[in-house]
Formats: structure tokens, C-alpha cells, sequence
């Protein structure tokens, strides 16, 4: 339990990324919980003092503690930060919100959209928490490990409150972490979760042996297609020029340790979508939002020519070398569309 003179933060979400944020917590200062849905994971973090499964290596600070149970967890929390899959976020929600006071504000760190829906992280958490409750969104170009070891990382926090955007902001800063502010949510959660569509795209073209000018022209015009959903679903441009839009593409596409990235080189080496993801042996976000992504490019009729060549490898069986012809067979076009 935390004393009255000590902020503490319960992180819903015992994965690879959510173990790194309640690292970077608890090393802050904070009395920091940690939560996950197997009770024997949870009992093997309390044992090892460290997340083996998915982030080996980094020894838990003193003041993080690993719940088997719930409401342990958020009992006496400050803030809540869930650091789940999109296809659970809705239920975990539908989980934490009996345990909170009324108006408890909500954090997430997650990158998708709900299935089968296509509706962003915040409608859910607006149908679940209600109306009176803040919630913020953490996203931007961020690897666990690297976080974990404490090496230079800034990401965004959007959030509609200011206060509360800035009090987070302020609990994840230290020597070598800087978060930033915005109130752009549409903006930060759609390119949070259209990068990792992006990412398999990238992963295919490489394990293709296309080479960086291909990976290059593959996240220029990338951003262009997020930007072309993320405007017209009331996101800024500036977000998707910044952190959250093309740092985290940018990081996404280019290194190993992306998991949607190795999960296209894997599809380019002749694995099918299920043999891919069971070489990478965690969530891969990227497929669901594949589909989801392409439900509403078509919804609103914009042009998201690669989006929907990985849709089409992961749920059409198109062959991905097929897939990348038919983008550069596509018919000529200005680079940039009619401002008019």
C-alpha cells in the first residue's frame, strides 16, 4: 500500500512494454504496481524480482510490485495506465472500472483499434468509464528494452485535460526520458496503431531484399496515408509530422525490434500469417489493424494503397512479392494530391 506521502500508479498489463513503463515508474519514485492476467506469471515476477517471458534482464526496482490480484493492484493507485492488447482493452476496462472511485482517471499505452468495430481506444473508454472521466494516451517512437536500460527516449501524451497530460508528463520525465503534450487523441491513436500496419509492409519489403530506397519511398508514403485517414477522422498534421505519427513509423519500420517488422520479413520468407506469428511468440498488433484500418479507409473512401496490400497478404492470401508489383503497377500520380 502507498503512504500518503508517496504518488503511486498501478500498470494494468504485465507484457513487455507495460513491464518497462512500471520500471521507468518506479525508478521515478513512484509506488508502482504491476498487473497481469496469469496469476502464475504474476507469482514468477514476485519470485525473480524480473519479467523473464518478456523483458529478461531488468531486475525490478524496490518499489515495484507484482499483483496476482486485481484489485491489489489498484488499490490506492493515484493513476491507472493499462498496457494491454487492443483486442482485451474494452474488457480489461469493463474489469477495472467496479474498483475505481467515480471519475478515476484512465492512461493507456496501447496501439490498435477494438475489433471487428474499427472504433478508436477512446470510444471505448468513453462507452465504459463514461463522460466525466479523463483519460490521456501514451504513444511515440519506443522500444521496452530500451526504455528499461534508461536510454534517451520521447514519446507524447495526449490527453483533452492539460492537468492532467502535464502530471503524467512530469511522473515520466527524469535524466533521460521526455514526454511531450498535445490534446490531438485522433491523431495520436490513429498513428500509434496505422505505424504498425506500416511495419509489416516495411518487414516484407526487406525480407524481399528490396533494399532502403524501397523502405525509404515505403515510409514517405506511409505517413501519406495516415495522414489522408488521420485528417479526415479529425487528426492534426502536426501530429502525424511529430513523435507519435512519424517517429514511431519511422522507428517501427526500421528496426528488429519491432515486432511487426520481423513478423513481415517472416511472411516474406515464405511463412504464412499463423507459422509468422508463431515465430514471434507475442501479440503483433499490426494484423488486427490491418483489418480494421481497411474497414475504414473504405468506410471513408480514402486511398490507402499500401494498407491495403498488407490486408490483402494477411486475409487474401495474396503472395506478398504479388502484393508489392501491384503497388508500383498502380497508375501514375502527382506526389502531392490537388490543395484546389
Amino acid at each position: 500500500m502507498s503512504s500518503s506521502s508517496q504518488a503511486s500508479l498501478a500498470v494494468i498489463g504485465a507484457g513487455s512494454w507495460g513491464t518497462a513503463l512500471a520500471i521507468l515508474f518506479a525508478k521515478n519514485g513512484l509506488h508502482t504496481t504491476i498487473w497481469g492476467h496469469l496469476p502464475e506469471h504474476m507469482q514468477a515476477l514476485t519470485r525473480t524480482r524480473c519479467n523473464e517471458e518478456f523483458l529478461p534482464g531488468f531486475n525490478f526496482p524496490d518499489n515495484l510490485h507484482p499483483c496476482v490480484e486485481l484489485e491489489q493492484a489498484l488499490e490506492n493507485a493515484d493513476d491507472v495506465l493499462l498496457v494491454v492488447p487492443s483486442h482485451v482493452f474494452k474488457s480489461v476496462l469493463l474489469q477495472v472500472k467496479p474498483l475505481l472511485p467515480e471519475n478515476k482517471r484512465i492512461a493507456w499505452a496501447t496501439k490498435g483499434l477494438e475489433s471487428g468495430t474499427a472504433k478508436l481506444l477512446h470510444e471505448n473508454a468513453l462507452e465504459v468509464m463514461g463522460q466525466g472521466t479523463s483519460f490521456a494516451i501514451i504513444s511515440g517512437p519506443t522500444f521496452a528494452k530500451e526504455v528499461a536500460a534508461g536510454l534517451p527516449t520521447a514519446l507524447t501524451i495526449a490527453s483533452t485535460d492539460d492537468r492532467y497530460a502535464k502530471q503524467l508528463a512530469e511522473k515520466m520525465q527524469n535524466s533521460t526520458f521526455r514526454a511531450y503534450t498535445c490534446n490531438d487523441i485522433i491523431g495520436v491513436e490513429l498513428g500509434g496503431a496505422i505505424k504498425n500496419v506500416l511495419a509489416i509492409a516495411a518487414g516484407i519489403a526487406d525480407g524481399l531484399g528490396f533494399g532502403a530506397n524501397t523502405r525509404a519511398a515505403l515510409i514517405t508514403r506511409g505517413l501519406t496515408e495516415i495522414m489522408r485517414l488521420g485528417k479526415k477522422l479529425g487528426g492534426e498534421t502536426e501530429t502525424f509530422m511529430g513523435l507519435a505519427g512519424m517517429g514511431d513509423l519511422v522507428l517501427t519500420c526500421t528496426d528488429n525490434q519491432s515486432r511487426n517488422r520481423r513478423f513481415g520479413i517472416a511472411l516474406a520468407k515464405g511463412m504464412n500469417p499463423d507459422e509468422a506469428l508463431a515465430s514471434i511468440g507475442q501479440v503483433v498488433e499490426g494484423i488486427q489493424t490491418a483489418n480494421e484500418i481497411n474497414r475504414l479507409a473504405l468506410r471513408h473512401k480514402i486511398d490507402m494503397p499500401i494498407t491495403r496490400q498488407v490486408y490483402r497478404v494477411l486475409y487474401e492470401q495474396v503472395d506478398p512479392k504479388k502484393a508489392v508489383q501491384e503497388l508500383f503497377a498502380r497508375e501514375l500520380k502527382p506526389e502531392f494530391e490537388n490543395k484546389a
